[in-house]
């Protein structure tokens, strides 16, 4: 790991603490980059509310809508397991309105799951087409 992301991911830690969700939509979205994506949004809220998405980008010729889902430990399961069906809803409502105004196909959309695990060394795992 570059020492620069090392000082950055202590520094994040310490001011964000508490808040795993932040920390790890920021280390999601660095993997991702460096995975070949073009990261285009961050927590995007239709302006009709009903949903958000933690992470939309571009892989290739996919549009690719990210749930971000982190855990301290992971004692009670990876936590992917979270991302429920009334979760995937509310994601895919907002995702077609991102769609609609960026005039993307939606038959070239992918819905993606980034599970991380915070505890020692985060563990980072991608799950493509996780629904």
């Amino acid at each position: 790991m570059n020492p620069l992301y090392a000082i950055a991911d202590a520094l994040r830690r310490r001011a964000f603490g508490g808040d795993h969700g932040r920390l790890g939509e920021d280390l999601a979205h660095r993997y991702l980059r460096r995975q070949g994506c073009t990261v285009v949004a961050r927590n995007y809220r239709p302006p009709a509310g009903g949903g958000e998405i933690d992470i939309i980008a571009w892989q290739a010729e996919t549009l690719v809508f990210v749930e971000v889902k982190t855990r301290a430990v992971a004692d009670y399961g990876t936590p992917d397991r979270a991302v429920d069906a009334g979760k995937r809803q509310h994601v895919e409502r907002a995702a077609r309105d991102y769609a609609r105004r960026a005039g993307a196909d939606w038959e070239k959309t992918r819905f993606d799951i980034v599970s991380i695990v915070l505890e020692g060394r985060p563990r980072i795992e991608w799950i493509r087409d996780a629904w």
